[in-house]
């Protein structure tokens, strides 16, 4: 397979890089390097340095003709976007309907795009499923989930088959503690420096961690799949296990070998108390489940860290 990956040079997009062309497809990785690492970018990848909101990448598309395009250049921190929700809705919205005009002028039938459970906001039920009300509590949300009506457009008008993933909180290697990096990365790196890491509020809300392997597997998956089983346009990518994030912070320690104990601080207006998602829409469409337990991905990502290698 001929295979596009935006914002492969990133956390999630590297992994995804690496998978397919160690399963022998041929990659082309397209990414600005405003978050991305250029040390991500495997050499049988073939890099085109580029923002997803430039229109040339249209004439790439239509030049290099991939079979599929795995969309995952985002603007990904919410403090960005409730700071500058223009620059947000630029990158996340008009940048997918950049893509998706390229891959209808250039007939690209397979598209996946990253979506986010921040389109559910605080959850009325749990576990949260597909059907579950929209209600983002912040700009990052909402630009998150306007695509999907998108890629819903474009399937019943084009022929675009596009399909949405709504990923739980992801981590593991390569994950930026920086920015609006993800908890686990937070404090991994906080933990190995020896510097006590924030929990806010009692640490009893909780989230739903699932492992960037699994993530990309369920990617994979959806790109192996027929038309005819894709019948949803979204499906959510969760391990549908509530985690609290005192016992996070408990398992990371553990791994790190540091005794350490947090800093609790004020909780945080607006951060949602529990969350965790329904996966059995996509395990009914293509068979997935998460593989990798907890405990095992900390392990992992620990491992990894620059800091302890």
């Amino acid at each position: 397979m001929k295979l596009m990956v935006t914002g492969g040079a990133g956390f999630i997009g590297s992994h995804v890089v690496e998978r397919s062309i160690a399963r022998g497809d041929d990659v082309l990785l397209i990414d600005n390097l405003s978050t991305g690492k250029r040390e991500n970018i495997p050499e049988k990848a073939t890099f085109i340095p580029m923002d997803v909101t430039d229109e040339k990448i249209r004439d790439i598309i239509a030049a290099e003709a991939p079979d599929a395009i795995i969309h995952l250049a985002a603007q990904v921190d919410v403090q960005v976007s409730l700071r500058d929700p223009l620059e947000d809705a630029k990158v996340n919205i008009l940048g997918t309907i950049n893509l998706l005009e390229a891959c209808r002028q250039s007939g690209v039938k397979r598209v996946i795009v990253a979506s986010s459970a921040a389109v559910y906001g605080d959850p009325v039920r749990l576990p949260v499923d597909e059907d579950h009300p929209l209600a983002p509590a912040n700009a990052y949300g909402i630009s998150k989930h306007t695509p999907e009506h998108y890629l819903r457009l474009y399937r019943e008008l084009y022929g675009v088959v596009g399909t949405a993933l709504r990923f739980a909180n992801v981590y593991g290697p390569r994950q930026d503690a920086g920015g609006e990096g993800g908890v686990v990365a937070i404090f991994t790196e906080r933990l190995l420096r020896g510097v006590a890491p924030a929990i806010y509020g009692d640490g009893e809300q909780t989230r739903d961690f699932v492992f960037v392997d699994d993530i990309v597997d369920a990617m994979l998956q959806i790109l192996d799949a027929g038309e005819d089983r894709l019948r949803h346009t979204v499906y959510n990518v969760g391990t549908g296990q509530a985690t609290s994030v005192n016992a996070l912070y408990e398992l990371i320690r553990a791994q790190a070998g540091v005794d350490l104990a947090p800093k609790m601080a004020p909780a945080r207006p607006g951060d949602i108390l529990h969350s965790y998602l329904d996966s059995r829409r996509l395990f009914d469409a293509v068979g997935w489940t998460p593989k990798t337990a907890l405990r095992q991905g900390l392990a992992q990502t620990v491992a990894s860290w620059p800091s302890v290698r």
